[in-house]
């Protein structure tokens, strides 16, 4: 519950990952255009990528596969083809660790610490997130629906302050996503790397559009 609260320190609230270009296309203008737009996040970026590579880290961590998880690593920053996008994942793994590794002593957990330390890795944050919640013992269909509502919180509160919507339009629009987030977690318990893609070309343009945007909220 802890690192999926929505004021755990994992520097989200920085990031759009593209959103804001739609935001300022005038594409993203009300709750309707919200859900749309996060349906689209959920369903055909987080289903077909990050989910997958958050249950692949969790059970090669839960085998302590520390070769794989190296290899998963270098495969997430791969796939992430905007250069924001790939530092938004690193900049949220790296932060995420920082906060979690001084409450354990998990052997696995010190050795992704000390590979990101001598900058062997870049630490992105489904990895991360796999390996901490295999370490915590929770059920890796925990782990993915509490990855994808996470992410989905984040993007939610950032259109709140950036569309701006108001308290309410997030709040409801969080809980029409429940089951859509429920039902991905589902199906991405049934694929495996193989699965894995990058399929989501517009949102991929309008991240890399973001960085070049005259005025920005978000780093990415």
């Amino acid at each position: 519950m802890q690192i999926n609260d929505s004021a755990f320190p994992t520097g989200s609230f920085a990031h759009s990952f593209g959103m804001e270009t739609y935001i300022q296309d005038n594409v993203l203008r009300n709750e309707d255009d919200l859900w749309e737009f996060c349906n689209m996040y959920i369903r055909h970026n987080l289903a077909s990528a990050d989910a997958i590579i958050v249950k692949e880290a969790y059970h090669l961590a839960k085998k302590h596969d520390t070769q794989g998880l190296i290899r998963l690593e270098n495969i997430c920053h791969g796939i992430k083809l905007s250069p924001e996008t790939r530092k938004g994942s690193a900049m949220m793994g790296r932060q995420f660790l920082n906060m979690v590794y001084p409450l354990n002593d998990d052997e696995l957990l010190t050795f992704w610490y000390e590979k990101l330390k001598n900058k062997e890795i870049k630490g992105h944050y489904p990895v991360i997130y796999g390996i901490y919640t295999a370490m915590l013992g929770v059920d890796v269909k925990m782990s993915i629906d509490t990855f994808i509502y996470s992410s989905i919180t984040a993007l939610v509160q950032n259109a709140v302050r950036a569309v701006p919507l108001g308290q309410r339009s997030g709040v409801k629009t969080m809980f029409s996503l429940l089951p859509v987030i429920q039902e991905t977690a589902s199906r991405v318990m049934d694929l495996s790397m193989d699965d894995l893609d990058n399929n989501s070309i517009a949102l991929e343009i309008a991240s890399m559009r973001h960085e070049f945007l005259h005025s920005r909220l978000f780093i990415s």
